[in-house]
């Protein structure tokens, strides 16, 4: 299916957020997605499929010092 993640237009395999967000290789637990203008909760990623045509924003958390 074709996607769009962060302007970019994709064809990816993963059917959920938490796939896509596998696939891309970040990690979990520092980013935040918006899909469809909508910011989805981290504990519905693994539930929230994602369908030809989405528009997903990802944003990763980056810690410093």
């Amino acid at each position: 299916m074709r996607i769009h993640v962060n302007g970019e237009q994709r064809e990816v395999q993963a059917t959920t957020l938490s796939d896509l967000v596998e696939a891309l290789g970040l990690d979990p637990r520092k980013v935040a997605i918006e899909r469809n203008l909508e910011i989805v909760p981290r504990s519905l990623h693994g539930q929230t499929p994602l369908a030809d045509g989405d528009r997903i924003e990802i944003v990763q958390f980056v810690g410093g010092g």
